[in-house]
């Protein structure tokens, strides 16, 4: 038999009996349904966990910790920096140089009138700023200028104002009014910290009051990002080698001697992609450094999800099963009725292939038909359990003023997800209708014949 033929007998056989084939398909449907709503159930779990990591900090950023003040320990060096930069997975690697034990004071405005006592200031390579996740409210990235700094995003409600009284000299950055849609509206600082130079004195610790001034540039903010640090908030970063040198120059003061070979704190290194992040943090711990990313935090609750995401497809697919079992019972009650018809046709000489062809095509188009409609039902499903999940969650942020947030997608079913929810029921229509394809094939023409 032709291939049109055979589609020709499968689509009359099937509406023969529409409501025996509608009640089949329908068992399709709901298992079908069952299957792409639970495992897009797992992956909005999976999805909202990694958007909670997101905010905690970028999943592909290493951080890494000198390994201790041991005369055997690994120093955190160009030479070490230049190791990471060459591993394979790695974007992009910077030193991040902190000193807290410098007196650092850094002074705003005429005749330095407004002074802030402390700031966190971070020497970092500001060629891969950019790429390291830091990002500006205002100005743009200048790597190759000199003495110029990135603020951080309030850093001028840091200073004080010299010349007026204690407790009257600084600007409250939460004491300004509301808007008309209730939200807090800050006040403006004492100067505008992008148009005005700051200068860094670095004291040099002993009572002859020398100290290493610098007149710096601020020519751009950054956005406030906890999981970078403090200087996105309140402090500031600046070029590694400018405040290396500055550094340098203070311990020349203090009479310190410079010991360069202790190497930097920290550093941070951009892998690729989240994949590669275990490698990359495997071979740095190889070089004898400590470090610390989210992929401690990731990988437990991503097998975590992924466990839940299998329980809930194995529910899912407990229905599709019996629907199975009905797609079974409708081709063997099929076979009961066309016996005769059966014979019949092998009786006119038509190959036993073609006989066990016609039975799976039927199995095979109620799993199509119940895969097809079960995607376009689970779709309209997915979208009214996000809806209904975005109200609560609207609701639930307007009772604690949170109204920024824009929560996950509850439900997410990707195209793969659907594809493969068609393409799995048609396997199971047809492995459903196997067995009663090789009964109808089984029956001898003359028996088929005589059948009533």
């Amino acid at each position: 038999m032709r291939t049109g033929d055979l589609i020709a007998v499968c689509i009359q056989n099937l509406l023969r009996h529409k409501a025996r084939t509608f009640l089949t398909v329908l068992g399709v449907v709901v298992g079908c349904c069952s299957v792409v709503i639970m495992i897009s159930i797992g992956i909005g779990m999976r999805r909202a966990q990694e958007k909670t990591l997101a905010q905690m900090g970028d999943l592909t950023v290493i951080q890494v910790h000198a390994a201790g003040k041991g005369a055997r320990s690994a120093v955190l060096n160009k030479k070490a920096i230049s190791r990471m930069k060459e591993l394979e997975g790695t974007e992009a690697v910077t030193p991040r140089l902190v000193q807290e034990n410098v007196p650092i004071t850094v002074y705003g405005g005429r005749d330095k009138r407004y002074r802030a006592s402390y700031a966190t200031i971070v020497g970092i390579d500001l060629r891969v700023a950019e790429i390291m996740g830091y990002s500006l409210t205002e100005g743009k990235w200048q790597p190759g200028r000199k003495n110029c700094i990135y603020a951080g995003q309030n850093l001028a409600y840091m200073f004080e104002d010299t010349k007026r009284p204690e407790g009257n000299n600084m600007v409250d950055m939460y004491s300004g009014d509301l808007d008309e849609n209730g939200s807090p509206v800050m006040p403006p600082p004492f100067f505008d910290i992008m148009k005005t130079p700051v200068t860094l004195e670095l004291d040099s610790g002993k009572e002859d009051g020398k100290k290493v001034v610098q007149t710096m540039e601020t020519v751009g903010k950054l956005k406030e990002d906890y999981a970078k640090g403090d200087e996105t908030y309140m402090g500031m970063i600046m070029d590694i080698d400018t405040y290396q040198s500055l550094l340098e120059q203070q311990a020349r003061l203090a009479g310190k001697k410079q010991e360069q070979q202790k190497g930097y704190q920290g550093a941070l290194v951009k892998v690729k992609d989240i994949g590669s992040v275990a490698g990359v943090e495997k071979e740095i711990k190889k070089m004898g450094f400590r470090t610390s990313s989210m992929e401690s935090i990731r990988k437990p609750m991503e097998q975590e999800a992924r466990q839940k995401q299998l329980m809930l497809g194995g529910l899912g697919a407990i229905s599709l099963f019996v629907a199975a079992l009905g797609i079974t019972n409708t081709m063997i009650m099929s076979i009961s009725e066309r016996t005769r018809e059966i014979g019949v046709m092998k009786s006119l000489g038509c190959y036993v292939r073609d006989v066990r062809k016609i039975f799976l095509l039927e199995a095979a188009c109620i799993g199509l038909i119940g895969g097809v409609v079960g995607v376009i039902v689970s779709y309209g499903i997915s979208l009214l359990m996000n809806l209904a999940a975005l109200q609560s969650s609207s609701a639930f942020s307007d009772v604690m003023m949170e109204t920024e947030s824009v929560p996950s997608a509850l439900s997410v079913i990707p195209w793969w997800l659907a594809l493969f929810a068609v393409l799995f029921s048609v396997a199971v229509g047809v492995g459903a209708g196997y067995y009663p394809a090789g009964k109808a094939v089984g029956i001898p023409a003359l028996e088929a014949i005589k059948h009533d």
